[in-house]
């Protein structure tokens, strides 16, 4: 495990954004996005986004998830198809270019969460009925539920908020075709059980996740973005969750649910200023992140204390990327 020095002096090299003139620059809350024809370069930056709101820079971040993503990518490939076509750098992915599908098919495994789109947060106010979702009463903070359900939720442009629906109200809508949606449904359920199935050898549990879909040139579904990171997904550790829920505890994290619960304890849900992160947050978070890579990946997570736009300069010019 990488120490707190490590990361404390990586501090000073964050990668908050880039600036590459390399096609038309999209930016994401976490990933900027360069547009090169039928192809993608996607640089997962070091930000940090919860309630719909980027908050601040975590040493490491964006090569924990874009290392992950492609960890996961490519155990998947045989479930769905993915944009995957190289990773050239550790925060570097470059990808097929798909049309994007605007839903995002989220998959909640157990009653939880703080935001206003969570299950729990809205079981709390006695919505028994969750996009489309039908759950009885009785339910605890953190208890499993008896199979997985799928929440859908919109995919908002930057600034705007989310929404969650249900998969009828998509398809009523018009914002997704039903063969297609359907076809998301059963293919978000055999994702999450297959990552769930291989992180519980890890002892961990994948608490919930979200997927975001495209379709390629020729009209096939496409698993695009990332998948089963500590940024899309909730973790906990798997053999100590029993006896903290049997005693009304919080079970233990490693995602940026630590990063979020902090925030809402500052009485922040995403409306207004943002508290002001101390050192010691982020860096605890980065020990999080990097601890969750390692116990889903089964591998050291490797990592150097420098300036990474450099980095990912020097990685793309030599694949003729630049």
């Amino acid at each position: 495990m990488i120490n707190d020095e490590i990361l404390k002096n990586q501090l000073n090299f964050n990668l908050e954004k880039t600036n590459f003139n390399i096609g038309k620059k999209y930016e994401g809350k976490v990933r900027d996005n360069y547009l090169l024809g039928d192809k993608r370069l996607i640089i997962t930056t070091d930000r940090i986004s919860a309630f719909d709101r980027v908050l601040c820079t975590i040493p490491f971040k964006g090569q924990v998830l874009n290392q992950t993503s492609a960890f996961w990518f490519e155990k998947t490939k045989d479930i769905v198809k993915n944009h995957v076509l190289q990773v050239p750098d550790p925060n570097v992915t470059v990808a097929r270019e798909c049309k994007l599908i605007p839903v995002e098919m989220v998959v909640r495994g157990y009653l939880t969460g703080v935001t206003t789109t969570s299950a729990w947060y809205n079981y709390e106010k006695g919505v028994r009925d969750f996009c489309g979702n039908k759950l009885p009463d009785g339910m605890k903070k953190d208890q499993k539920f008896d199979k997985p359900i799928i929440t859908p939720s919109t995919k908002a442009e930057k600034g705007a908020h989310d929404e969650s629906v249900s998969g009828e109200e998509m398809i009523k809508r018009g914002i997704v075709d039903e063969k297609i949606y359907r076809q998301m449904e059963k293919v978000a359920i055999e994702l999450y059980n297959f990552g769930k199935e291989l992180v519980a050898k890890n002892n961990l549990i994948l608490v919930d996740t979200k997927y975001e879909f495209g379709l390629d040139a020729d009209g096939n579904l496409t698993l695009i973005d990332e998948i089963h990171t500590p940024d899309s997904s909730r973790f906990w550790v798997k053999d100590t969750y029993e006896k903290l829920f049997a005693e009304g505890k919080e079970p233990q994290k490693l995602d940026k649910e630590y990063v979020r619960q902090f925030l809402a304890n500052k009485g922040f849900i995403g409306e207004g200023e943002i508290p002001e992160i101390p050192d010691e947050v982020k860096i605890e978070a980065a020990k999080r992140y990097i601890k969750a890579y390692e116990m889903i990946t089964g591998q050291e997570f490797k990592a150097e204390i420098g300036d990474i736009s450099n980095r990912i300069k020097q990685n793309l010019a030599s694949k003729a990327l630049l």
